[in-house]
């Protein structure tokens, strides 16, 4: 007697796949720049402060601005005179850096449009003449105010942000800025623009920096 017996097994193997979950920081991050803060106590001739903020819109866009002070002395040969005013900038940032694991890095660029509005004491001036041994040279030491003067700049951003403490960043970035209107007032030309910095009178493009730190609100996560 022959027995045949068929066995089958409708048993099928799963595998699971494999997946890390992120969670995201999104909040308010407000900072200074503490650059500012070491030029006002080292250099006589200035005094500054900024303040900055930025808000986390996407994973790697953020909506960013600042707004600060400056009163800067400008001394030379020709003329004495001391520039003060308020700006507020605001634009946004761009990460392009891939974090690791739990990492909350930046390597970004960002766009900013700059307003200031200011005003000039022209301490004293000397006004140039070509004949510098014969003529008279005409010096006025008379205090004339210069006052309601406003400027208007776009400026592009590249900089790094690093998370040394939980929510705590450090921070440097450098500015490239295009000079678009300023009102310029009579028989003189600004010297200095708050936000701005230092103009020059055959180009319409500034430069600066800025030394940050910045503490993050932190006020919801997204899983990634």
């Amino acid at each position: 007697m022959c027995v045949l017996v068929n066995a089958q097994n409708d048993s099928i193997v799963s595998t699971a796949n494999d997946s890390t979950k992120i969670k995201l920081k999104y909040g308010l991050r407000v900072g200074g720049d503490i650059g500012k803060l070491i030029r006002t106590t080292i250099d006589d001739d200035y005094t500054g402060f900024e303040i900055m903020a930025d808000y986390r819109l996407k994973e790697k866009l953020y909506v960013a601005g600042e707004i600060g002070f400056e009163e800067k002395n400008t001394i030379n040969d020709f003329l004495n005179i001391t520039t003060k005013g308020s700006y507020i900038k605001g634009g946004f940032d761009y990460n392009m850096y891939e974090n690791w694991l739990n990492m909350d890095n930046m390597i970004y660029s960002g766009f900013r449009v700059g307003a200031s509005t200011f005003s000039h004491d022209l301490n004293s001036f000397q006004v140039y003449s070509i004949d510098q041994y014969w003529a008279p040279q005409l010096i006025s030491e008379t205090k004339q105010e210069l006052t309601g003067l406003t400027a208007f700049w776009a400026e592009i951003i590249l900089g790094i942000k690093a998370e040394i403490l939980n929510n705590l960043y450090l921070g440097l970035n450098v500015q490239l800025k295009i000079a678009v209107s300023q009102t310029v007032p009579d028989n003189f030309d600004n010297v200095y623009i708050p936000g701005f910095g230092k103009t020059y009178d055959t180009s319409r493009i500034g430069a600066g920096y800025s030394y940050f730190l910045a503490y993050r609100i932190p006020l919801y996560k997204k899983v990634k």
